[in-house]
């Protein structure tokens, strides 16, 4: 798709993706960002909801990867507990963290895709690797920097007619 941020898919959560529906798109990777998406800045751990989410992934044969911006432990933590393969401080909408989730599982860019919360980040670099790219609508807003910029992404984000799940 190139240098656009609009995404390929929209969806409320990534809780609402099937196993069906990846691999009916022949898509056997999701990446996916911590932040917001997966659990709320201030969430440490995988909800109970995430972990059954992660089993019925599993047992399809979809592989999930978190591929975070945040230079802290939050992703390593994260996602020893969850027990999946993570690459942190992913420099999003860069491909460097893209790549390396991809090489370590030896999939290709057609067959992964990328659920992130923002534009900017996760859409753009999906987009640009050449992944399916997936918005998800952001767990909490709390944060005004974050309210603005959601903000700001509003227009963007309705160019795709949510998936019908």
């Amino acid at each position: 798709m190139g240098f656009s941020i609009i995404p390929r898919i929209r969806i409320n959560s990534v809780l609402q993706l099937t196993p069906e529906f990846l691999l009916s798109r022949d898509i056997s990777l999701l990446m996916l960002d911590l932040d917001n998406t997966l659990a709320p800045y201030s969430g440490s751990k995988p909800s109970e909801e995430i972990f059954r989410w992660k089993e019925r992934m599993n047992k399809a044969g979809v592989t999930l990867f978190i591929v975070s911006n945040t230079h802290t432990d939050r992703a390593k933590n994260f996602a020893a507990l969850w027990g999946v393969p993570y690459v942190n401080a992913a420099r999003k909408p860069r491909a460097e963290g893209i790549n390396k989730a991809l090489a370590q599982t030896g999939k290709t860019a057609a067959q992964s895709a990328l659920a992130g919360d923002q534009l900017f980040t996760d859409v753009l670099g999906a987009n640009l690797a050449g992944l399916c790219s997936i918005v998800v609508e952001p767990i909490e807003l709390k944060n005004l920097f974050y309210i603005l910029r959601y903000g700001i992404e509003v227009p963007f984000r309705i160019c795709r007619r949510k998936e019908k799940l």
